[in-house]
């Protein structure tokens, strides 16, 4: 594959693991985090990345992705082009199993749902990189920890029965790196509440378990 991007326009070095959020703002965030003297990666189209030290001394890149499947693989196809090897989405998702707004969801596998991924050629469940699950699942202390469906809208019908939880953009993310022999993982937090009463976390809440998913998601890179 071509290393040359199309749709980003890096102003720094991709490193060879990366932090995968879909929204900008979340990406400037998590780069105050989880890295310390963030440079500005990408802000073509508006997606916002960066690239800092982390707290072992290496370099480690926040790239936002977009919402949904078609841009998350646009993205990640990119970066991998630019030497990621290590990807893990760090996201939102709606619950399906009884999880508190704001918990965290470790995706074990991803089943492909939507068209982004089948049109990669993902069929059924896709599964996360063992180490990186291992070390997902080793930071989340209480995190669920299931199976999650990917699907192109939350509002349309679905085979939701084995998931604990569904998202737009973890299948785009796994199917990719599955063709470019990239390592892929998910952590999501809880934003919306979909298994009976409808609900959806505040904005303040949802910043505020943003620093655990970032926590939990650069300590699976950095193990």
């Amino acid at each position: 594959m071509s290393a040359t991007p199309v749709h980003l326009r890096p102003h720094a070095d991709v490193a060879e693991r990366v932090l995968l959020p879909g929204d900008p703002g979340r990406a400037l965030r998590l780069a105050q985090q989880v890295v310390d003297a963030p440079k500005m990666l990408n802000h073509h189209r508006g997606l916002w990345g960066y690239t800092g030290i982390a707290a072992d001394g290496a370099p480690l890149t926040i790239q936002s992705t977009g919402l949904g499947g078609p841009s998350t693989a646009i993205v990640a196809e990119e970066l991998i082009g630019l030497g990621a090897r290590r990807l893990v989405r760090v996201g939102t998702c709606g619950a399906l199993a009884e999880l508190e707004l704001g918990s965290l969801v470790i995706a074990a596998t991803v089943r492909a749902q939507d068209g982004a991924s089948r049109a990669l050629g993902a069929t059924g469940a896709l599964p996360a990189d063992p180490e990186l699950l291992a070390g997902l699942r080793a930071a989340g202390g209480e995190a669920a920890v299931g199976e999650v469906v990917s699907v192109d809208l939350y509002s349309a019908p679905g085979h939701w029965e084995r998931a604990v939880a569904v998202d737009l953009s973890a299948a785009a993310l796994f199917a990719v790196a599955a063709r470019h022999g990239a390592r892929a993982a998910c952590v999501l937090c809880v934003s919306d509440l979909l298994s009976r009463e409808r609900r959806r976390i505040d904005p303040e809440a949802l910043e505020r378990a943003e620093v655990a998913l970032g926590r939990v998601g650069a300590a699976a890179l950095l193990s």
